[in-house]
């Protein structure tokens, strides 16, 4: 019986802790159909309810659609790109043995651990030297997003480390080399950790602010949808802006809601799956 009550008082937390967590998107999604103009209002539920915020969106004027276009452009790219890399330095450095593997580890570990607007500074300059900032910021953003990504293999080597080495030297033996053991073998019985490894460099360059602002630098060209809907709120007509930003703030959420919710199964069993001291 105590059991038994301590799992009823242990759901109904988390059931109250859910609802606690989702308020702040059902509000988001309230304000999105409000019709009154003005800005934050004491009352959740419209009292005039309409599509016109995400019409808005949807017109040319807005700029919605670019920023848009720009996020998923930059999101894509860097999923595909971060995830060949990662996974590649994960496979060799948890197959292959060579002089100077465990200095580089713990050399990448520890750059790991710093973060990374210490380099906005040099970044910014470097990139407008190349003339990737501003209108150019999509390609420069891409640039700073994969060209560290590498330095996060350690959770996809714990998965490799998970996977029997036998299997590998079977395959060697049948004639097959490093590249189609990684292929043929490795990515199959990895999934887990391939799509773990998809959904995190998908994410986060997709709601990303900080180096997208600076890259970006006031030019609407190069905006993503983080900058342009700040943009929206720090304006003088912040009033006018407050609900299309909530119906920009919806249309941003949703497919990344929608991919997480779908491959959450694999994202836990990738996490743990590689949480393993290898």
């Amino acid at each position: 019986m105590r059991k038994r009550l301590l799992n009823v008082l242990i759901h109904v937390l988390l059931g109250l802790l859910c609802l606690l967590w989702l308020a702040p998107f059902a509000l988001l999604v309230l304000q999105s159909f409000r019709g009154e103009s003005g800005g934050q209002v004491a009352y959740a539920i419209p009292k005039m309810w309409t599509l016109e915020n995400y019409r808005f969106l949807l017109t040319e004027d807005s700029g919605f659609l670019r920023w848009y276009g720009n996020t998923l452009i930059i999101a894509l790219v860097c999923a595909l790109t971060q995830t060949v890399l990662v996974l590649s330095v994960a496979y060799a450095l948890s197959r292959l043995r060579f002089r100077g593997r465990r200095l580089l580890m713990n050399i990448a570990l520890v750059l790991g651990m710093f973060p990374g607007f210490l380099t906005l500074i040099v970044l910014y300059y470097l990139l407008k030297l190349l003339g990737l900032t501003q209108s150019g910021a999509v390609p420069g953003l891409i640039l700073i997003y994969t060209a560290s990504s590498p330095l996060g293999y350690y959770i996809a080597k714990g998965f490799f480390d998970t996977i029997p080495r036998t299997l590998d030297e079977a395959a060697r033996i049948d004639g097959a080399n490093r590249f189609q053991v990684f292929r043929r073998i490795m990515l199959p019985l990895s999934k887990p950790i391939v799509i773990y490894t998809v959904l995190m460099a998908f994410m986060a360059p997709w709601g990303d602010y900080l180096f997208a602002s600076y890259v970006a630098f006031g030019d609407p060209r190069g905006y993503n949808v983080a900058v342009g809907l700040y943009r929206w709120v720090n304006t003088t007509d912040y009033q006018g802006y407050f609900t299309r930003f909530c119906a920009g703030g919806v249309l941003v959420a949703l497919p990344v809601t929608a991919l997480f919710m779908a491959l959450q199964r694999y994202y836990v069993e990738g996490v743990t799956g590689g949480a393993v001291k290898g």
